[in-house]
């Protein structure tokens, strides 16, 4: 949802960015792997051992780099399939990363309710499996556009409730793991349904008569 309607207010901040990676001589993918390899190493480093706050302050900073080697390849003039499957992954990676560690916290630090950790279980899986359709749906000729919960709602929700969970407030880190899990079984079955009708339109299509000239009527 945000990584439709929130790209033209953050280029503001992150083209002033991408045009100064690009005069020091970063390319997108250099400022892709940058930012996986950081922020990876914030979140499994951080998280586990209890910094909440400084991990989602810091881990939310790296991750920005998502945003921003995108614009450095558009302003190079357009980037590689390659870049695009690096960044991808990449995004696969931090994220996977980024929740593993959650729940590594919750099991060994907090000692969290089963229940929050099955919810953190849950949007560890369907984090990856939201993009899965979208890359599968998109490969199968389909128009996989938008969802309640992507990746950049996915983030925010993550980071504020392991921020507010540092500082502190009570609650804030399970109630945001649920609505991230409730959402993003949404999101699945959303975007599965948008492949769903697509393919049924097509087929409908296709199964329309050619429309050819009517045969000729016997004199």
């Amino acid at each position: 949802m945000l990584s439709v309607h929130g790209r033209k207010p953050a280029a503001v901040v992150v083209e002033p960015v991408a045009r100064a990676f690009l005069k020091v001589g970063l390319t997108p993918n250099a400022v892709t792997l940058i930012g996986t390899f950081v922020t990876i190493a914030i979140t499994v480093t951080l998280i586990p051992s209890g910094y909440l706050f400084a991990a989602a302050v810091f881990s939310g900073l790296f991750a920005a780099f998502d945003m921003v080697d995108g614009t450095m390849a558009r302003l190079s003039g357009g980037g590689t399939k390659f870049g695009a499957t690096l960044d991808a992954s990449c995004d696969r990676i931090t994220d996977g990363a980024l929740f593993a560690a959650i729940i590594w916290y919750l099991i060994y630090q907090d000692n969290a309710h089963p229940a929050t950790i099955f919810a953190a279980l849950v949007v560890l899986v369907t984090s990856q499996v939201i993009s899965y359709v979208k890359a599968r749906g998109e490969a199968s000729g389909f128009a996989m556009v938008g969802g309640l919960i992507e990746r950049p709602e996915r983030l925010i929700l993550g980071l504020v409730g392991i921020g507010l969970e540092g500082l502190g407030v009570p609650y804030i880190l399970p109630i945001c793991l649920w609505v991230l899990a409730v959402g993003s079984c949404f999101t699945v079955y959303q975007r599965l349904m948008l492949a769903f009708k697509q393919d049924q339109q097509q087929q409908a299509q296709q199964r329309k008569p050619s429309g050819g000239p009517n045969p000729a009527k016997p004199a």
